[in-house]
């Protein structure tokens, strides 16, 4: 006998959402911030294996959160809330729903934030069934340091479970200062793991990086939060990404930020090019109408027919990034994906690089 669909037999109930959808639509609301709602996310697994066009080298990774506060303009990662949406309209209903919101508008991704639910836990009994020499990256679609951790601590909860682990490969990336909070687990972690923090700043002005990233911490509290993490003893770095056309990707504004990471004794700085996905396009192509009127018609050109950046303009960028990290003795970063691994794909720190001082390979060891 031929299954019938139970929407046939009953049309006039909408069908229900399945796998992330539904944990979406049964989330029950934890608390409310300025224009931003938190649920409580209910999920089966807490590391995700990575699978990427761009070939990371990563293995798996860990977002704490689901949507993020910071509201960057540039954020390729605002797509990740349409997997959250039921698949057709109809099957929205008083009873099923994610709140009002439309969880396939971009800005939906900082307007309403998932908490992962059990998390350490769940780290726990995962941890077990992978290799510790695969590489874990937190904070990848996601700032596992956005506010709501102040309270949630479901981050450091991630890593009270690391730091009673030995040989694993853990690799954070942040916006926040918030990270100073757990210096302690992060030096127990580094004493029997390869652990190496990247904190992004993506300019040095504050004006500059209050619109793009409207409610991430100022740039000089992040430079500030490298030089205590180094102080402790733990490798940290900045992340200068995305370098942005016509405003960042200058010799001048890549020196000051390589200078400014060598003075709080930075492990290494590295910065990529811009890339605009679909779901990221509008929203910064909207600031760039507003803020920087003159260069809409370059930035059309750039992106008409490709997300990412040409492989002449990579390689010069790459080039400029280069001799600012040997002006100042910077270790370099050959690529965004090589979390905890050096530039040959091994070893258990990242590579330092040519013109490396005796002072920063002190600072690195």
């Amino acid at each position: 006998m031929e299954k019938q669909d139970s929407t046939s037999l009953f049309p006039i109930l909408p069908p229900s959402p399945v796998g992330i959808a539904r944990m979406a639509a049964e989330a029950e609301h934890a608390e409310d911030g300025h224009l931003i709602e938190f649920k409580m996310l209910k999920v089966r697994s807490i590391l995700n294996k990575s699978v990427s066009k761009r070939q990371l080298s990563l293995a798996y990774s860990i977002n704490p959160y689901r949507g993020c506060e910071f509201g960057c303009k540039y954020c390729y990662a605002r797509y990740t809330h349409e997997f959250m949406a039921p698949k057709a309209a109809a099957e929205i209903s008083a009873e099923v729903t994610t709140n009002t919101i439309d969880m396939r508008d971009p800005l939906s991704f900082e307007r309403m934030i998932f908490l992962k639910q059990n998390a350490a836990w769940l780290l726990e009994q995962e941890l077990k069934k992978i290799d510790p020499a695969d590489e874990v990256a937190l904070g990848t679609a996601t700032d596992p340091y956005q506010p709501i951790e102040r309270r949630a601590k479901i981050t450091r909860s991630i890593l009270e479970v690391f730091s009673r682990k030995e040989g694993y490969r853990l690799g954070i990336v942040t916006k926040s200062r918030l990270i100073e909070r757990d210096i302690d687990l992060l030096v127990e972690i580094g004493r029997h793991n390869t652990l190496v923090v990247h904190v992004t700043i993506t300019t040095p002005d504050a004006k500059l990086a209050r619109l793009l990233e409207p409610r991430a911490p100022r740039p000089d509290l992040r430079f500030q939060a490298v030089r205590r993490m180094r102080e402790a003893g733990i490798i940290a770095g900045v992340f200068g990404s995305p370098l942005l056309p016509g405003i960042t990707d200058n010799e001048e504004a890549l020196d000051g930020m390589a200078q400014r990471s060598a003075a709080v004794g930075a492990s290494f700085f590295a910065a990529h090019p811009l890339f605009l996905k679909p779901c990221s396009r509008p929203t910064y192509l909207s600031f760039v109408r507003e803020h920087f009127p003159a260069l809409q018609a370059d930035y059309a050109k750039r992106f008409a027919t490709a997300d990412f950046a040409g492989r002449e303009y990579r390689e010069r960028l790459a080039k400029m990034v280069d001799s600012a990290c040997r002006r100042y003795g910077l270790g370099k970063r050959s690529s965004d994906a090589l979390l905890t691994r050096n530039e040959e794909g091994g070893g258990k720190r990242p590579t330092l690089g040519v013109g490396t001082t005796a002072r920063q390979q002190r600072l690195f060891a």
